[in-house]
């Protein structure tokens, strides 16, 4: 029998398994929906994110322009992505994102890596 843990990350491994990410992931499609969703009222010129890093999430030029600090894509590489530190918690709990709010869903940073290790299209 398995146990609730093991329950909650079936869908992610079938997804896997089945090569769920090993189609071409678009950005319109699949990211900036996500974006918007959990980004945008603080990634958008004049919200507080904005005014903070300067990113915004507005389209796809913006998210990789990056921040006034420099870029949080890195095309190919979700490891070396500080988008991805920030959204997995893997930075100072300061600026963790989505800041003051509960964590982005794991299918959506799987989503959202497996989109930069693609190479980040604007597609």
């Amino acid at each position: 029998m398995l146990n609730k843990d093991a329950l909650a990350l079936l869908p992610i491994t079938i997804m896997f398994l089945a090569g769920g990410c090993s189609r071409d992931i678009s950005f319109k499609k699949d990211i900036a929906p996500i974006l918007e969703k959990n980004c945008q009222s603080c990634h958008i010129q004049g919200g507080p994110g904005y005014e903070k890093s300067g990113f915004s999430v507005a389209s796809y030029e913006d998210v990789m322009k990056g921040t006034k600090f420099g870029p949080v894509v890195t095309p190919g590489s979700s490891l070396t992505s500080s988008l991805v530190m920030l959204i997995e918690h893997r930075a100072d709990p300061s600026i963790n994102m989505p800041h003051g709010r509960d964590p982005l869903p794991p299918e959506d940073i799987e989503l959202i890596k497996a989109w930069i290790d693609q190479g980040a299209r604007g597609n």
